[in-house]
């Protein structure tokens, strides 16, 4: 059943991102693991529309929030406002108030707002004036980030990088993908037709299942020799720390999940890896997590899946 549920919300956001299935997949498996999502990626290649796609098939509020180099704290949670009439303070919400957020071109936005942002997605609650305000339920941030090398940006920190489960590349179309896009309809026209494949209490039924998700003691083996050998000083990186082991547990369960199965398999380890892992690992000169990129190919490479001292 859960299967079927998943399968029908990739098939509606399918049906407006084109031949994107696999980062579908790993935007509804982040949102299972109760992780938030960072896509990173050039203007125009459909970050926004997925965003706003996923929760309309998710039938989840939505709100925007474009981050600018002025934005402040007060923007993005909210703000105290007094009443003439009741002599009181009244909390006016700020967007951050929404199911699901799409924080888009966070790395626009100076360290104070990133701050907010992220302070609001670890503790699921607004702190202000002494009073907390809990967010809405399930809530999920999808944050979009231009490549730091484009002016006007404010690369997060390796602290604050590590916050997001996964990140994730849309990437170009491929040809026939994109000539269908050229002729057909307007994608925005679509999703303002989209009806919600899954309610609130069936993801949050889809939440508690994937936590049951069976891991064996082999698979757990694989994990740890992954992430031992992300460590390793030669690498000369960052490696991965028990946070992020944690992560990589949680997604796979996510992807497994997702991909119908009641256990954990080294494929679904291997699937999630690059998206969990490799903004976590940075090296000396590599504040973006860039450097992560080719470290993740060797763990796939050199790490065997069955540990060969045992055979």
């Amino acid at each position: 059943m859960s299967s079927q549920l998943i399968q029908k919300v990739v098939r509606s956001v399918g049906g407006v991102l084109l031949g994107k299935d696999w980062q579908i997949k790993l935007c509804i498996a982040c949102l299972i693991a109760k992780g938030h999502l960072l896509l990173e990626d050039l203007p125009g290649m459909g970050k926004t529309t997925l965003s706003h796609a996923l929760a309309e098939a998710l039938g989840m509020s939505y709100q925007r929030i474009q981050f600018t180099s002025d934005m402040l704290p007060s923007d993005i949670l909210g703000v105290s406002v007094f009443n003439v009439n009741t002599t009181e303070f009244e909390f006016r919400k700020g967007p951050i108030f929404s199911q699901l957020v799409l924080a888009d071109e966070i790395n626009r936005a100076t360290p104070k707002a990133q701050s907010a942002l992220l302070e609001a997605m670890e503790e699921r609650q607004v702190t202000l004036d002494g009073h907390s305000y809990t967010l809405p339920l399930p809530f999920f941030v999808i944050a979009t980030q231009n490549p730091s090398d484009q002016m006007g940006t404010f690369p997060l920190p390796e602290s604050q990088m590590d916050r997001f489960l996964m990140r994730i590349h849309l990437g170009y179309p491929d040809p026939l993908i994109e000539r269908e896009l050229i002729t057909g309809v307007d994608r925005r026209r679509l999703i303002k037709d989209m009806e919600p494949a899954i309610n609130a209490e069936q993801l949050f039924e889809l939440q508690e299942q994937a936590t049951k998700i069976h891991l064996s003691d082999a698979v757990i083996d694989y994990i740890q020799r992954l992430i031992a050998f992300s460590r390793q000083p030669s690498l000369n990186q960052v490696g991965v720390s028990p946070r992020g082991t944690l992560a990589l547990v949680a997604a796979a369960k996510a992807y497994a999940l997702v991909e119908g199965r009641g256990h954990v398999v080294p494929e679904d380890v291997q699937a999630v890896l690059a998206p969990v892992v490799e903004h976590r690992m940075q090296g000396s000169q590599d504040i973006t997590g860039h450097a992560g990129m080719s470290v993740v190919q060797q763990m796939l490479s050199d790490v065997d899946v069955i540990d060969r001292s045992l055979l």
